[in-house]
């Protein structure tokens, strides 16, 4: 008897703790996966997702009343209070008048493929067999209407230099630390990714680049996880990177850190043409090689059942090298007249701190939502470029040419968001401040000493101050029709000043952003949109900049602080049938377009920028993904575009041409539990016309392995890319003076080695929260 008291005395904590709640989530007799179920009692929350099949299972501390709640996308569509006194079966239906209260969402079994909403394409990864057991880079790669490349990094078909958000908050990282950073994400934490090519009003009205959205999981329970990643690149030369991630989170904080190291060594060669009455032709032989480290903390904490403050902090320091040796020889009327040769030796460091806060607070019974942001980014790369120039008569040049910019980027929001009956209602404000003082310096060497030329040096300030304000509307109308609409507003204040040459440019201006979207979703097969948004691309910091960057005594790069940014009219029809096929065909009309004009006159070869034309262009866009036999997932797609350039004040040729290229994705399981994958990739682009430039053809196929170990927990991928040697860039840049051409390869084919291990509990996706601050992008 004594025994059986003890084990009983000992049981009694277990069975205190054993309540738990089961059940399935429904909806017109169809499962609901990815449903948040929240239980509320007194300041304790806890929490747990519905499986693929609706299933849930929620484990509680204590017995007692509890709130239930069902949140789906952000939006509570389902609560109930009930009473736990011990193991409880409790199904949820969820009723279908709730279903229009979610921005849409499709609320089935299991979610289309692709799904099109008022403003944006998605791509659910979770349903994509070839997005599994991969980092974020690859799974953001398969996305339709994607590309990724580790130099250029992300874009959009027909768009470059995207902005990448996770969870709706904007990656401030260059085009290559973007890359490195999505590595250190794991598909399986990734829901879905959204393609915003029209983003709506609440986002920045700069460029015409569009967005994407990477949506991770809800976490499921509470607890630590991580990974490491590992990965060696053998190019020319071999480089590696690294990457480490730690999640943990309780009832209240999530938090997130993780490191990255890359290293990097390749080579690369660019030549160039120049045939007219002056003529040159210059090549470059070159190696690339640079380091980097950084960091990221995230931190969430839930002040109350309605409320959360946030911090996010980013570092990020680096080397980016260059050793160059260029041979430049000129001609005039197709008569040679002298040659250059110049090797010249690049040296920058970079410096990036980042920091965010923000406070989330809901409010009211239909869970008003406020949220107010503050940003900080700070850069300060130094360069030095040393080069010496030789003459073929035997003059020879040695000149160091050091810089440094520094670059101050604050801003300040609030968004508020009133879902009423009448239609979902976004409005917000928001102030930031762009600083950028720079100085460069060109010193000859004279008899053994470094001179300043002081009329090659310069010092530049710059100061922009941009003010915004935003309201949006967006409503479904029935089953069928939806629609969303809205107006931004921003006023910018620039001020640029030369010290060096005493010029100085004032400007100020405002303008309004509409943005427009007509939803018409006949049946669960067929979804139509149609939208509209206005844009405005503003120069770089870079492009506006005076300062000149030599490559050798006669050749040189330069900003034009004159420079006004240039007005888009976006049109978009789009189409997707079953998930499976999405077709959209857009016309898109730029006004004060700018870009990068090279002129040689004489042995002096200048490269700045000028607002020179206006362009019409539009094209049509396929995609189609499938899967056949359960074990070959193909994605496949095709894009055509026409463009119609008139160019205005300067010697560049007005042109009109067509654009074609296309992807091809494969991934085959060999296994029946897919833990070994095939990948075949071929993307190739048929000879086009962009502008006033015709690009030859470019192809990159790439091939490998994915293998799984260890019940997933060891990922170990080997993948070979432009096997053929297909990814040069060659092509022919037009002017009423000549005609330019180039032919450049950056070592494209690689063989890529990576190992991930995934330890911990792999359902909590950790604090990745990233605020918006789209102006960092601007800082190049």
């Amino acid at each position: 008897m004594k025994r059986i008291f003890l084990s009983g005395i000992l049981l009694l904590p277990a069975i205190a703790f054993s309540q738990s709640i089961t059940g399935k989530i429904t909806q017109t007799g169809h499962e609901v996966s990815y449903v948040e179920v929240v239980a509320v009692k007194g300041e304790k929350k806890q929490t747990v997702i519905s499986d693929e099949k609706g299933n849930y299972s929620l484990k509680l501390l204590e017995k007692g009343n509890y709130h239930i709640q069902l949140i789906q996308e952000g939006v509570e569509v389902f609560n109930k209070d009930i009473t736990v006194s011990g193991d409880l079966k409790q199904d949820f239906f969820i009723e279908k008048k709730k279903e229009q209260q979610i921005e849409g969402v499709s609320l089935t079994a299991r979610k289309k493929l692709i799904e099109r909403k008022a403003d944006r394409l998605v791509f659910n990864v979770a349903n994509s067999i070839a997005s599994q057991g991969m980092d974020g880079a690859d799974a953001l790669a398969t996305t339709p209407l994607v590309k990724i490349d580790d130099n250029t990094g992300v874009s959009i078909v027909g768009k470059n230099g995207v902005a990448v958000m996770v969870n709706d908050r904007i990656l401030n990282f260059s085009p290559t630390e973007l890359v490195t950073y999505l590595k250190s994400l794991r598909s399986e934490n990734i829901e879905k990714i959204e393609v915003i090519t029209s983003p709506p009003a609440k986002y920045e009205a700069q460029g015409n680049s569009g967005l994407i959205n990477i949506v991770l999981k809800k976490n499921q329970n509470l607890g630590w996880s991580g990974s490491f990643t590992t990965s060696l690149q053998q190019q020319t030369y071999t480089g590696t990177s690294n990457s480490a991630t730690v999640n943990y989170q309780n009832e209240k904080l999530r938090s997130s850190l993780k490191l990255r190291q890359n290293k990097y060594d390749k080579h690369s060669y660019e030549n160039y043409w120049i045939e007219g009455v002056d003529g040159l032709k210059s090549n470059d032989n070159r190696k690339d090689f640079g380091d980097g480290l950084g960091a990221n903390l995230n931190i969430d904490y839930q002040l109350g059942n309605k409320s959360n403050i946030g911090f996010i902090y980013d570092y990020g320091f680096g080397h980016s090298n260059m050793n160059i040796t260029n041979t430049s020889n000129y001609f005039q009327n197709d008569n040679y007249t002298n040659t250059l040769l110049t090797y010249a030796e690049h040296r920058a460091t970079g410096k990036q701190h980042t920091a965010s806060a923000y406070y989330d607070l809901k409010f009211g019974k239909q869970d008003h939502k406020l949220s107010i942001t503050g940003n900080y980014f700070s850069n300060v790369p130094e360069t030095t470029i040393d080069f010496t120039t030789t003459e073929n008569l035997g003059d020879r040049f040695v000149v160091k040419s050091p810089s440094t910019v520094d670059y101050k980027i604050y801003s300040g929001q609030a968004d508020l968001t009133l879902p009423y009956q009448f239609a979902k209602t976004e409005t917000g404000v928001k102030f930031t401040n762009f600083d950028n003082n720079s100085n460069i310096s060109y010193q000859n060497l004279i008899n053994g000493n470094y001179v300043t030329d002081p009329l090659k040096s310069n010092q530049f300030e710059y100061n922009e101050k941009n003010y915004a304000a935003y309201i949006s509307f967006e409503k479904s109308f029935n089953e069928k029709w939806s629609a969303k609409a809205g107006l931004r507003y921003e006023y910018a204040v620039v001020n640029g000043n030369s010290l060096t040459s005493g010029q100085q440019t004032e400007n100020s201006y405002g303008k309004f952003f509409p943005t427009a979207y007509v939803t018409y979703k006949s049946n669960e097969n067929h979804t139509f949109n149609l939208n509209y948004s206005k844009r405005i691309n503003r120069p770089g910091f870079r492009a506006i900049n005076p300062y000149r960057w030599y490559i050798n005594i006669n050749s040189y790069f330069t900003g034009n602080p004159f420079l006004k940014p240039s007005i888009n009219h976006n049109f978009e029809l789009s189409y997707v049938y079953k998930g499976k096929l999405s077709a959209s065909a857009y016309f898109q009309r730029t006004l004060d377009a700018f870009g990068q004009l090279a002129n040689l006159k004489n042995e002096n070869r200048i490269s700045t920028f000028e607002n020179y034309y206006n362009q019409n262009s539009m094209g049509v866009s396929l995609n189609y993904s499938d899967t056949f036999f359960k074990m070959w997932e193909a994605n496949y797609s095709a894009n055509y575009s026409y463009m119609n350039t008139d160019v205005f004040a300067t010697d560049a040729a007005s042109r009109k041409g067509n654009s074609y290229d296309f992807d091809v994705q494969n991934t085959l399981g060999l296994t029946k539990g897919k833990t070994i994958q095939l990948i075949l990739n071929y993307w190739f682009r048929l000879p086009s016309n962009s502008g006033n430039v015709y690009m030859d053809f470019a192809g990159v196929f790439t091939s490998g392995l994915k293998l799984n170990f260890m019940e997933r927990n060891l990922q170990v991928n080997v993948m070979v890319s432009d096997i053929f040697k297909q990814g040069k860039s060659i092509g022919k840049i037009y002017y009423t003076t000549g005609t330019h051409s180039y032919n450049n390869y950056y070592d494209a084919r690689r063989l890529t080695v990576s190992a991930t291990y995934t330890f911990g509990n792999k359902k909590v996706k950790g604090a990745s929260r990233h605020v918006n601050f789209d102006e960092k992008n601007r800082a190049n």
